[in-house]
């Protein structure tokens, strides 16, 4: 049996100390996906409990390129905070991140009657670390997904009948451009994405709330971030949020 409370807050101290997810280092440690979640939501309390706000959820380890690169399949549940959440045209410092990484997705938000009520696309940043010497769903999972932020659009899209089947979202790092035209993962839609998320969140006794943020997670890659890279998400072309990173 593990001590969840003492892992959480050793996976909280790490995560702030960009050094995240010690614990699996250890060659003899081993958590199943259930005391995974149990230490990703104890993680969540502990940062209720010192004034952080909980802003929604994000799906993960779901598209083929996602899947290849971590040799594993999820989906996988992580806790967004509202603390956390950046502006297009931000200048971040990737100091302020363990192996920076970022994906280009389409995130979605839930009104008053649990349904979507507008769309958008994001830029998520990640810490890309893993420890053990095998990638585990479980560590993935402890890890709130690698999930160390988002950043957003100046506007969200409240007519979702335009952002359908024809739309192409497209990524760009400084003069490489990553596209897709299947911008919702599961079963093509955002609803897919809501009521898988909604299953797991009932499972481990979590519910979503007006204005939650969900990040519907993506079928492009993981893409590593250097020092002056500048990184655009683009819909048919129509740039829509940018970061600079120094």
């Amino acid at each position: 049996m593990f001590d969840i409370e003492a892992l959480a807050r050793n996976q909280l101290d790490d995560y702030r100390n960009i050094n995240p997810g010690t614990c699996f280092s250890e060659p003899t440690f081993e958590i199943s996906v259930t005391e995974a979640y149990q230490i990703q939501d104890a993680v969540t309390e502990l940062r209720k409990k010192e004034g952080e706000s909980v802003a929604g959820y994000k799906i993960g380890c779901i598209g083929d390129d996602i899947k290849s690169q971590f040799g594993m399949s999820g989906p996988i549940r992580g806790t967004l905070f509202s603390s956390e959440f950046f502006s297009s045209e931000i200048e971040l410092s990737i100091d302020s991140y363990c192996d920076l990484a970022i994906e280009a997705e389409m995130a979605f938000k839930i009104n008053d009657k649990g349904n979507v009520q507008s769309v958008l696309p994001v830029i998520e940043l990640h810490n890309f670390v893993f420890r053990s010497n095998k990638k585990t769903l479980s560590e993935l999972i402890a890890n709130n997904g690698l999930h160390a932020g988002v950043i957003l659009p100046s506007h969200e899209f409240g007519d979702i009948k335009h952002i359908d089947v024809r739309t192409e979202l497209s990524l760009t790092i400084n003069d490489s451009i990553f596209r897709t035209m299947k911008i919702w993962p599961i079963d093509n839609t955002p609803e897919g994405s809501l009521k898988w998320l909604r299953d797991n969140l009932i499972e481990h006794e979590l519910v979503m709330r007006s204005g939650d943020m969900v990040l519907a997670g993506t079928t492009l890659g993981l893409y590593p971030i250097r020092k002056g890279d500048r990184v655009t998400v683009s819909l048919n072309d129509r740039k829509i949020v940018t970061c600079l990173f120094n």
